[in-house]
């Protein structure tokens, strides 16, 4: 039977109340001008974001900014949210067919998009690999927020995704000094994995040029307080979303003249912004995936029907993880009728 008498389905991960997800068979579009089928063969859970959206926690102010690019619904629920997505082209445009992909989509086994929302994944870089690009992506983001220079000395404060991510790219950088702090001692293995120097926070050294704070929590960001040296910049990557955060600014913050800014990656960095699109952006990101060092940041994977389950587990603190991956089955598929 072709498409054109039966219409294609897909199944997606929604989130459909708090703390609740399921997976739903979704019927897809027909493939248009400039559109591409792709067929998902990993995904990767970004715990902090999609656990908000899980637990759901975004707030209404932010509803709008918070959406991921191809997301379906509305937060709180029902929603279709995710970002970390790598598959392989079975139809589009000339050129096309073939090629695995990063796309900013959800979770769900094939989708149809523009090729304009397709990263095109290098050679060099595995697939597996590739789901880490929309990290690495925020990662880069916060580094042109910060700015390091030649001789700095950099603290990061939060060893999960994020935080490591960043240190990650750090530590090939002409610093005088760079620490990965955290609280928990077991962080120390995967700092070394890094080759970057870890530290407890009481024990983390002072004077910082940049604290980069990625821990999500109050006393992670008043460490960065004291950490960072006077005139020093302070660059926040955390998102608390509903949570109300507690920070003394009325000690030594103003004497000190410290700067404290947010970087969030829904737009280029402003030291970037008019020289650098998010295409660009999302490029260099994944060109930096041919690095083996960064399958240190993949810490499990689970088959896309266990999904439901992985995120529950991800939720209660029963599966530990930085970034767990979602493998998907391989299975033949009818090609989808074009209009073009």
């Amino acid at each position: 039977m072709t498409f054109s008498e039966k219409q294609a389905t897909a199944t997606a991960y929604w989130t459909v109340g708090p703390e609740q997800g399921e997976l739903r068979s979704e019927e897809l579009p027909a493939l248009g001008p400039g559109e591409a089928l792709v067929r998902t063969l990993y995904s990767g859970i970004s715990k902090g974001t999609e656990l908000v959206v899980h637990h759901a926690s975004v707030p209404d102010c932010v509803a709008g900014a918070m959406a991921a690019p191809h997301q379906a619904g509305d937060f709180p629920y029902p929603v279709k949210y995710g970002y970390l997505t790598v598959g392989v082209v079975e139809d589009g445009p000339d050129g096309w067919d073939g090629k695995t992909v990063f796309c900013l989509y959800p979770h769900q086994d094939r989708f149809v998009v523009p090729v304009d929302s397709l990263t095109v994944v290098p050679d060099g870089v595995p697939a597996r690999r590739a789901v880490l690009t929309g990290t690495v992506e925020t990662a880069i983001n916060g580094l042109w927020e910060a700015g390091p220079r030649l001789g700095d000395r950099v603290a990061v404060i939060g060893a999960g995704l994020v935080g490591g991510m960043v240190a990650k790219l750090l530590a090939g950088f002409p610093l005088a000094r760079l620490q990965l702090i955290d609280v928990d001692p077991a962080k120390r293995a995967f700092a070394d994995a890094l080759d970057v120097d870890f530290a407890h926070p009481d024990d983390a050294l002072t004077d910082c040029d940049i604290v980069i704070h990625c821990s999500a929590s109050e006393s992670g960001l008043q460490r960065s307080l004291q950490l960072v040296g006077d005139d020093g910049d302070i660059i926040e990557m955390s998102w608390y979303a509903d949570r109300k955060i507690t920070l003394p600014l009325g000690e030594d913050f103003h004497a000190r003249r410290l700067s404290l800014r947010a970087s969030q990656v829904g737009m280029v960095a402003r030291a970037r912004r008019h020289r650098r699109t998010n295409t660009e952006r999302l490029a260099l990101a994944v060109s930096l995936l041919q690095d083996p060092g960064f399958d240190a940041f993949l810490t499990g994977t689970s088959p896309f029907a266990e999904l439901p389950d992985v995120v529950r587990r991800l939720a209660d603190g029963t599966l530990d993880a930085l970034c767990h991956v979602i493998e998907y089955p391989d299975s033949d598929f009818p090609s989808i009728e074009t209009t073009r």
